[in-house]
């Protein structure tokens, strides 16, 4: 009997070279369950394929303008590799791309991730795109596959990183954005789940590196959870809630607050003849944000431009519509509340009053 030619997955040269493509078959075999949630009816073709299919319905959008965006999940990944947790790492980078999506009305339609990592293996390439999935699912958009490459020599073995890319789709006459907010607008603050994804190099020298503080520890502010639990909340998915408020009380913008805080990212939706007014009294702080303040004496400067401080996202709806904004998102299991107004000025934003559950001396 002849020989037959060595498939890929049997060759061993470049295993030697630290290349596992069999371990690469295994993980996405492990992954597909995860992927055929995340299926839309517009979606064309499995996993596998060289490129993701998705046909547009252009009875639904007759004047389809795409949006895209692209993020990562920058230091956060220490904490999931330092705890070797990786099944909720993913849904923080679909909400950081998709809530990105959102603030311009378009509903996230698909996403690709791409996965570097220094070893493949499978469980735990697997564990990572089950939460991309499941933050697919609450998103509403499809996971149409994506790239683990393994970099062996370059990437520690236990080493990775993620990022992801998504698309969405707005008619053209419903795109959200500063040009619609006008003085009198109200601002409606959506709570975040935590630190979200954003400042986690600020946070990991504050806690870990100045103060010691080991992620198994239970401080006293945190209520009996350990520090490594909180800091590896997963990001709260704004994305449906923004698309109900976008149809249901007319909002005229949003914006997810992220890396630069509430100014920082509220100024990107004012037009330039208009101010923000925010009203810090307006929420308690959660005590994560303390934390870090305490732990590291952080000036309340520095807090405001790393830090989402309890915001994850504010909408800017008419004030004849704030109440109605309000009750909705109560019934979608979201927590907000009024957080400001929208004033004539020059396109700045102002933060008043004192925090609640933050030092006001710093």
């Amino acid at each position: 009997m002849s020989e037959q030619p060595p498939s890929p997955a049997s060759t061993d040269a470049y295993a030697r070279a630290g290349v596992d493509i069999a371990a690469g078959d295994r993980a996405v075999e492990l992954m597909k369950a995860s992927v055929r949630r995340t299926a839309r009816p517009e979606l064309l073709g499995g996993l596998g394929g060289f490129a993701g299919l998705f046909q547009l319905d252009l009875a639904r959008w007759p004047q389809p303008v795409l949006a895209s965006s692209t993020d990562g999940v920058g230091t956060k990944l220490a904490i999931a590799q330092a705890l070797d947790r990786h099944d909720t790492i993913g849904i923080d980078l679909v909400a950081m791309v998709v809530d990105d999506l959102v603030v311009v009305g378009a509903e996230p339609l698909f996403l690709s991730d791409y996965i570097a990592t220094g070893k493949v293996v499978p469980e735990k390439i697997a564990a990572i795109v089950g939460g991309i999935a499941e933050g697919c699912v609450r998103a509403g958009c499809a996971l149409v596959g994506g790239e683990t490459a393994e970099h062996p020599g370059v990437m520690a073995p236990d080493e990775y990183d993620i990022s992801g890319t998504g698309v969405g789709v707005v008619n053209a006459d419903a795109v959200l954005g500063a040009d619609r907010v006008q003085a009198g607008d109200v601002l409606i603050a959506m709570a975040s789940s935590g630190l979200h994804s954003n400042g986690y190099s600020l946070v990991r020298h504050v806690l870990l590196q100045q103060a010691g503080l080991d992620l198994g520890s239970r401080p006293d502010l945190l209520g009996g959870d350990t520090l490594g639990d909180v800091l590896l909340t997963p990001t709260r998915i704004y994305a449906q809630d923004c698309l109900a408020l976008a149809a249901e009380v007319e909002a005229r913008a949003f914006a997810h607050i992220t890396g630069g805080g509430l100014a920082g990212n509220l100024v990107r939706v004012l037009p330039p003849t208009v101010d923000a007014v925010v009203q810090r009294d307006t929420w308690t702080v959660p005590p994560v944000f303390a934390l870090v303040q305490q732990a590291g004496d952080v000036p309340l400067a520095d807090l405001e431009l790393a830090l989402n401080l309890g915001v994850g996202m504010v909408a800017v709806v008419p004030a004849h519509r704030s109440e109605d904004a309000l009750r909705l998102l109560a019934e979608r299991g979201v927590p907000a509340w009024t957080l400001g107004t929208i004033t004539p000025g020059t396109g700045q934003v102002t933060l008043v009053g004192t925090y609640q559950g933050l030092s006001a001396t710093r």
